[in-house]
Order: structure tokens, then sequence, then C-alpha cells
């Protein structure tokens, strides 16, 4: 009688403490759901709102301040129809290929010379990061007035060291991608040698020292030691700098206008201009959707091979 008198107490104070535990768990989890819903607020205002409403954009036809009419899927229809649209993707697609190996490979080089030991690896930092820093605005405005024809600062140069021909870098296809890589990689790689210049710094000193020992050039060094130890960054700096590329806008926007005719215009242009020039929404969104659908599938294909070099 005594003993279940005990095992019957054992079991109340025991249900006892579990219930106060429970009890301390769930206003814990009610103080920090108050805490959290400020941000959850803002950011599905914000964020989450807008990708749905702008779906739902993208299934319907009709102008700004004018009643839409829902149409299902024929915004996509007609886009994959759309000449505009595939020569707008491939331009898109093609930057991306062009500057993305271009700045990453630049990014790394800065990055290997500012964390060298030689005199004044700390101003060149400073120097190398600071074009980042710019608004997009200042950075076109200064590489026109660099490449514009007759009074452009390089043609002046050319011209000085002997080369007569003027050369108009905005206004052909060709020497027009390349300007418009060239102010993207001066504006934007001092970003990459920033994430690059941590991951170096994160490779003990101890493994170059043993590679020294066992007779190791610099070559060797960076292949066996620094490559392996940096493609953790490899890959984030790779997939940021596709996406970045991927939203190209601003740069041939304010530089070339799309020139010469639509040889540089973009994607995201494309569809700046369906949508606040000729006042199609519906359409802008669809194929918003599309480009997001592309960067997200690009960005995964390079994850998934960078990962597999990596041997995870």
């Amino acid at each position: 009688m005594e003993m279940n008198h005990t095992h019957s107490k054992y079991k109340f104070i025991r249900l006892s403490r579990i219930k106060k535990e429970s009890s301390e768990v769930m206003k814990n989890n009610i103080s920090a759901w108050l805490f959290l819903f400020p941000f959850l607020f803002l950011y599905g205002w914000f964020m989450l709102y807008p990708i749905i409403k702008g779906f739902y954009i993208s299934l319907t036809k009709g102008s700004f301040g004018v009643e839409s009419e829902f149409v299902w899927f024929e915004n996509y229809i007609e886009m994959f129809k759309d000449y505009h649209f595939w020569e707008a993707l491939w331009n898109t697609v093609y930057f991306v290929l062009i500057s993305t190996p271009t700045i990453v490979v630049i990014g790394l080089i800065m990055a290997l010379i500012v964390n060298s030991k030689l005199v004044g690896t700390s101003f060149l930092r400073s120097i190398f990061f600071m074009p980042y820093m710019l608004a997009i605005s200042v950075v076109t405005s200064i590489w026109v007035f660099i490449l514009q024809p007759y009074t452009g600062l390089l043609n002046s140069i050319l011209h000085q060291l002997g080369i007569e021909k003027e050369i108009f870098w905005l206004s052909e296809p060709t020497l027009a991608w390349f300007s418009i890589l060239f102010a993207t990689l001066w504006w934007t790689v001092g970003f990459n040698m920033v994430l690059f210049l941590a991951g170096l710094q994160e490779i003990p000193d101890e493994i170059y020292e043993a590679a020294e020992i066992d007779g190791a050039g610099p070559w060797k060094k960076f292949w066996y030691i620094t490559l392996p130890s940096l493609k953790g960054v490899m890959v984030l700096v790779i997939i940021l700098q596709s996406i970045a590329s991927f939203k190209l806008f601003g740069q041939p926007w304010l530089m070339t206008g799309g020139g010469p005719g639509t040889s540089t215009r973009p994607l995201v242009q494309y569809i700046y201009e369906v949508g606040f020039k000729e006042w199609n929404p519906g359409y802008a969104s669809a194929m918003s959707y599309v480009l997001f659908l592309v960067t997200i599938i690009f960005a995964f294909i390079q994850y998934k091979l960078m990962s597999e070099k990596r041997g995870e």
C-alpha cells in the first residue's frame, strides 16, 4: 500500500514537472514569435506578397489603371513566339558566359596580390574595392567619358600612341559588349576580391611552410593547396556573380541604350521596356518569372557541378 502511494507521488511529481517544462517551452515559443512577428510581417508584405501578386499579374492582360483580363498562360505562350524575347535572353546568357569567368579569375588574382606580403597591399585593397561603392550611374558616366569617340580618354591615348583610326567602342556590337564587360569588371571585381581574400586568410600558414620543406614551388603551392582550399568560396563567388550578371540592366541601358539596334539589350531591359513603355505589365511579369526560373536553374547546375568536383 505504501509502495503504491510512493509510486503515485513520484508519478504526480513527474507529471507536474513535465507540465511545467511544457508551459515554459510554450511561453518561450510565444515570446520568440512575438519578436519575430514584425520581421515576418514586413518580409511577407514586401517580399512574399509581391512574388505571389506578380505571378497573378503574369496570367492577365491589361494596362496600368485598366481592369485586367485573366488569360491563364497566354502571355507565356506568346513569349516563346517572341523573337525579341529570345534575343534579349541570349544577350543575357552571353553576358553571363563572358563576364562570370573573367570577373571571378581576376578577382582571385587581385586577392592573391593583396594577400601577399608586399609593401602597399593595404592601400591596394582600398583602391581595388573603392569602385564597388559607386552608384551605377557614376560608373557608367565615367566609362562613357573614357570610351566616347573623338574626345574620349581611351581614343586620345591611342592617338598619342600612333593609332589614327577612330574606334567607336559603344557603337559596334562586339566592342560594345567588351565595353560593358570592362565597366562591369572595374565596378564589381572588388567585391569578389574581398570574398577570395577572406578565404585565403583562413588557410593556415603551416600548410605552406610544410610544402616549402617538401620542396614545393609557388605554382605547386597554388595548385595543390590554395585552389583546393578555396573551392567553397569559389562556388559562392561563381553563383553570386552569375546571378548578378543575369540581372544586367544599368550598364547597357546607360552606356549603349541596348544598341547598336538591340544587340546589347539584356532581358531585364526588355522587361522594363515592355512593362513601363508599352504598358503591358502581364507580359513583362511573365518574362520576369522566366528569367527568375532560368537564373535558379543556372545557379543550381553550377552548384551541382562544383559540388561534384569537391567530392560532396
